[in-house]
């Protein structure tokens, strides 16, 4: 499935996937349900505003999202979208240096951002406690995951990021 992320004429950045904007909730949703069955083919209504917790997690689930292109191409900015989704009001910035950010949404439950660039060696992952993280059952944003891939989950959902033309970023799943 191909999105694009780009700003409307509003400066509104918006998610749209066949030129019907989609938000942020709405993807994650489908993303968890895809993810559940077998990867079937997600299929999106625009009638979602929110995702409550309980209908896109259920308690010791892995929901890791590896968020895969170079830097600069909206990695973090399309966290920041989700993570307000779920009704975060914490400042959402890229984890450069901290390797890991921990948020919380509008439940008070925590949901974890990493920036695995600076990353040299699976054992700094796995010293950092890289494993209880993904292994948490709490929504889990990995940029440069491909530093950490033998520690991911099976069912980890990859999303590429690539610039356009046009300056919008198609993502694909």
């Amino acid at each position: 499935m191909e999105y694009f992320l780009r700003y409307n004429k509003d400066g509104v950045l918006e998610l749209s996937q066949d030129d019907k904007v989609i938000s942020p909730a709405e993807l994650l949703l489908s993303l968890n349900d895809r993810r559940r069955h077998n990867k079937v083919p997600l299929v999106l209504s625009t009638a979602c505003a929110e995702v409550p917790r309980s209908e896109t997690l259920s308690s010791g689930e892995s929901c890791v999202f590896c968020l895969d292109g170079p830097m600069g191409v909206g990695k973090t900015t399309f966290t920041k979208l989700l993570c307000e989704s779920m009704g975060s009001t914490d400042i959402v910035n890229s984890p450069t240096f901290a390797i890991v950010n921990v948020y919380e949404d509008r439940d008070g439950n925590e949901i974890y951002h990493f920036d695995c660039y600076r990353l040299n060696s699976i054992r700094e992952a796995i010293d950092l406690g890289a494993e209880e993280y993904l292994y948490s059952g709490k929504y889990c944003f990995v940029e440069w995951a491909e530093n950490i891939e033998s520690l991911l989950p099976d069912d980890c959902v990859h999303i590429k990021f690539e610039i356009q033309e046009d300056g919008s970023r198609k993502l694909t799943f």
